[in-house]
């Protein structure tokens, strides 16, 4: 992609944890101040379904916003991550944030990626691996301490220099690889 005008990015959230939520809505400015459209998925995952069963569901929300877009970037929170799948089907490069690096259906996809993709998580997180993650990708951002909504304990402040490093990794991946 060369001319910003040319830039998509899709949002696709978490279970609990809308587009516009946290880091999401911080990453979607970073995307955005590159002068990239976004395309915002809002959903309801179905409750009766297994986190496992839920790949599929996830990929169906996913698969038809981004055929509608010329090699958008997709951002994706938690469950978000399991629209690695189409991302690895149709060579876009991608930015997970607390990726579900405990299920074989995430990994997969994941290590059948063409394009790079960032991978930002906690040592906090039961979802998260960062040995798996460094091998992955040479992309990680891994906090120290951070669970899976990228919370610190102790004061408020601190979760608040986590948000800033997610953004700033974020940035730093946009301007040096997606969009160099």
């Amino acid at each position: 992609m060369n001319a910003a005008s040319d830039r998509h990015a899709v949002v696709v959230p978490g279970g609990n944890y809308g587009p516009q939520a946290g880091l999401l809505a911080y990453v979607g400015e970073a995307v955005a101040r590159r002068g990239a459209r976004l395309e915002l998925i809002w959903w309801t995952p179905p409750p009766d379904r297994t986190l496992e069963e839920r790949t599929p569901w996830v990929c169906e929300q996913v698969a038809p916003v981004v055929d509608g877009l010329a090699a958008p970037l997709l951002i994706g929170k938690s469950l978000g991550s399991l629209a690695a799948a189409v991302a690895a089907e149709r060579g876009l490069p991608g930015v997970w944030l607390t990726p579900l690096l405990t299920m074989s259906a995430c990994v997969a996809a994941l290590r059948r990626a063409t394009e790079p993709f960032l991978l930002v998580g906690g040592t906090a997180d039961d979802f998260w691996d960062g040995a798996l993650a460094r091998e992955l990708t040479p992309y990680v951002l891994e906090v120290e301490g951070a669970g899976h909504g990228m919370l610190l304990p102790g004061p408020l402040a601190r979760s608040a220099g986590v948000l800033g490093q997610v953004t700033t990794a974020v940035e730093t991946f946009l301007d040096e690889v997606v969009w160099r």
